[in-house]
């Protein structure tokens, strides 16, 4: 008799308990969180290896004892007779799990054992056998919970969830004994003769798993190489007979298994998986939305058991909201009688199916803690509801907000403008309006505030943007705003390109709404802008520290005489030409890529009457030569720029640090009086955040 121990992931063990027991009947286990133990013969670990759906892991005990110091940890492990276990020609690993006061790192855990065998071989050969960490012969694991060592042979080898059918997976992969034990958790596994439908099937796993479990094919059936293929104590003739017991009990004919994906790619790596798997003939593969797929004609009502997609990330929220609303209302509509089992670790996005649950599991996908959740469409279950969101604070501010702007908005030339800016401290996002376009700026949530009922505030939110301003859910782009410096609220935060042209007081502008922090226009400068278009005529304008060319647009529709446009990035300076384009611009206008605090001190003195300066708060880019901090540095940048102003000229500086003070005496010391504008240029839209940014009229004294 031998002691072994059967890992599995956490939530499963109870249902690892009684796969053992179904294959064992004779075993008597020993249940613990996340692994199952039992005394029984070689014959009884082989038979787990092959057939075990569920577990990770089969151990064979080596050696136990108490550990509560290092020499301990070496005493249990020296104890062992390793000459037994593995040959002096051998490779060999070592895996550690588990820490206490003594053993505080399992790296160190790993080594005090490894030096114990070492010992070992060189006391008896005077050589050693040696560590490969990527294909050893032996691998050896010790265990430790609190004073509590074991030290194992896994005669597995690699995780038994591997099954070795899958060479490709989507991006977020569901493992193979997940979805084994979503189908058990689903009732489906104990009523195998109902059909079963994974309409979100990515690479299949699911479907693939079920069709195995259904023809009775060992989920290990693929593997060649085990734990214990090189052990010394390895019995080949009993291995090989469970082996061919195995294949005697396949089947080839099951109840209707179906697997459907609305992408292709995906589809296509489901099919090779179950080809690679030998099941491939027991699965009809469909590719389909899984809001619209249909239970095949005639077949009676069976299970639906899906792992669909989580909105792990925030900017997938925006589509699957509604996409869930709508894949409930069909669900009621098509699937009368089914029994509907979806893993998921975002709980709210389930609710937006407008089901009642009739059983929820907690279980592990990865170190992702999820929920299986079970329905039955039945008649409580069949009701569509047509209700609009229910109404919350966001809702009610959101509409208030749209009706207070109504009047406004239809004077302001302009088809873009912020409608929410964190009014209410629990919804703590930005919503910006372009065209049919909105733009929701996620601020970080307040500390004391759930990390869980943030989330779901952010769903109330997403819920209500579509149903109070009428545009499609597709229209809603959600973006996290952390705190930012310089630069980086530039940088590049996705490739999706939506492209929308917007225009404000007679300028015609493009703004990229996905692919950046911000959208390539700065809303609260609309009135700014207006300010330099009204002053423009007939002036030389300098507008540095660019950005998309907004303000030289700007200028040159109100008729000035030359612009001139400065920024570091190339990026920016071609999508400033692509917004003169768009208005028909030709003339002396010039682009510039350059450092601007560099530049300005090379330019010939007097040549511009009307210059825009809007600076980064704080700037450490690779193309400038030190930092820029705008409190500390800019007196020395209008010092530069009024070496380019002429008499009379006049500069609009601007920033939104919001602890920004202008050194007035040093202004004041470079010829220049200083008018503060900051309010006249707040847009109505912005009314209730007058610090979102400071600007100063400056001209010469006298």
């Amino acid at each position: 008799m031998y002691d072994f121990l059967v890992t599995t992931a956490r939530g499963l063990d109870e249902l690892l308990a009684g796969e053992i027991r179904q294959l064992c009947p004779h075993l008597s286990v020993k249940v613990k969180p996340g692994q199952v133990s039992f005394q029984g013969e070689l014959a009884d670990a082989y038979t787990l290896c092959l057939w075990s759906r569920l577990a990770n892991r089969v151990l064979l005990l080596l050696a136990e004892g108490d550990c509560d110091s290092q020499e301990d940890l070496y005493r249990v492990a020296a104890g062992i007779q390793w000459s037994r276990h593995l040959n002096v020609e051998q490779t060999f690993a070592i895996d550690f799990v588990g820490t206490n006061n003594a053993i505080n790192n399992s790296l160190f855990g790993a080594l005090k054992i490894k030096d114990a065998l070492v010992d070992h071989f060189n006391d008896l050969y005077e050589k050693r056998p040696s560590v490969d960490k990527l294909t050893p012969q032996i691998r050896i694991q010790g265990r430790l919970r609190r004073q509590h060592l074991g030290i194992y042979l896994d005669l597995s080898g690699q995780s038994l969830h591997l099954r070795h059918y899958r060479q490709r997976t989507g991006a977020a992969p569901l493992k193979e004994h997940m979805a084994c034990a979503m189908l058990i958790r689903s009732g489906w596994a104990a009523d195998m003769s109902k059909p079963l439908l994974d309409p979100m099937c990515g690479s299949g796993t699911v479907a693939i798993e079920a069709a195995m479990m259904a023809a009775s094919v060992a989920p290990a059936a693929n593997r060649r190489e085990w734990g214990f293929t090189h052990w010394p104590g390895h019995q080949p003739e009993l291995w090989q007979g469970i082996k061919i017991a195995a294949e005697k009990r396949r089947k080839t004919k099951v109840a209707p298994i179906f697997a459907s994906d609305q992408d292709g790619k995906l589809l296509h790596q489901a099919r090779e998986n179950a080809r690679r798997a030998g099941v491939a003939s027991l699965i009809t593969f469909t590719e389909a939305d899984a809001t619209k797929v249909m239970p095949a004609e005639g077949i009676e009502p069976g299970y639906l058991v899906s792992n669909p997609p989580y909105g792990e990330r925030l900017g997938e929220l925006t589509g699957l909201l509604p996409m869930f609303r709508t894949w409930g209302d069909h669900l009621k509509a098509a699937f009368t009688g089914w029994r509907v089992s979806l893993l998921t670790s975002n709980r709210d996005l389930l609710r937006q199916l407008k089901l009642v649950a009739a059983k929820e599991y907690q279980l592990f996908n990865g170190k992702l803690e999820c929920q299986l959740v079970n329905y039955v469409l039945e008649q409580r279950n069949l009701e569509v509801r047509n209700d609009a969101p229910v109404a919350n604070d966001f809702s009610n501010r959101l509409a208030k907000n749209v009706k207070r702007l109504k009047k406004w908005r239809n004077q302001a030339n302009t088809n873009c403008y912020r409608v929410y800016d964190a009014d209410l401290p629990e919804y703590n996002v930005a919503v910006d309006l372009y065209d049919d376009w909105v733009v929701v700026q996620e601020y970080a949530a307040p500390k004391d505030i759930p990390e869980a009922k943030a989330k779901r505030r952010l769903h109330d939110i997403l819920i209500a943007l579509p149903h109070v301003l009428g545009i499609h859910a597709d229209h809603v782009v959600l973006k996290t705003r952390m705190q930012q410096k310089g630069a980086s609220q530039y940088e590049k935060v996705a490739k999706k390109q939506v492209i929308k042209e917007v225009y404000e007081n007679g300028a015609k502008l493009l703004v990229n709404l996905t692919d950046y922090l911000d959208t390539g226009l700065f809303l609260d400068h609309r009135t700014t802008r207006k300010m330099v278009q009204d002053s423009a005529k007939g002036k030389d304008v300098l507008n540095l520290f660019s950005y998309t060319g907004s303000v030289s647009v700007h200028a040159a529709l109100g008729g000035a005489r030359s612009v001139t446009t400065v920024d570091m990035s190339r990026t920016y300076l071609d999508w400033a030409k692509e917004n003169f384009k768009l208005n028909n611009l030709k003339g002396p206008y010039e682009f510039i890529q350059a450092d601007c605090l560099n530049w300005m001190p090379q330019q010939q003195a007097n040549q511009f009457d009307l210059i825009f300066l809007d600076p980064p708060t704080f700037s450490n880019s690779k193309r400038m030569e030190g930092t820029w901090d705008v409190q500390r540095d800019h007196v020395k940048m209008l010092d530069a720029a009024v070496n380019c102003l002429r008499p009379g000229g006049q500069i609009y500086f601007s920033n939104n640090l919001r602890t920004f003070k202008l050194d007035e005496e040093a202004v004041a010391a470079l010829g220049l009086k200083a008018q503060n504008i900051s309010q006249a240029t707040l847009p109505e839209d912005f009314a209730r955040n007058p610090k979102i940014h400071h600007c100063w009229l400056l001209s010469y004294a006298g």
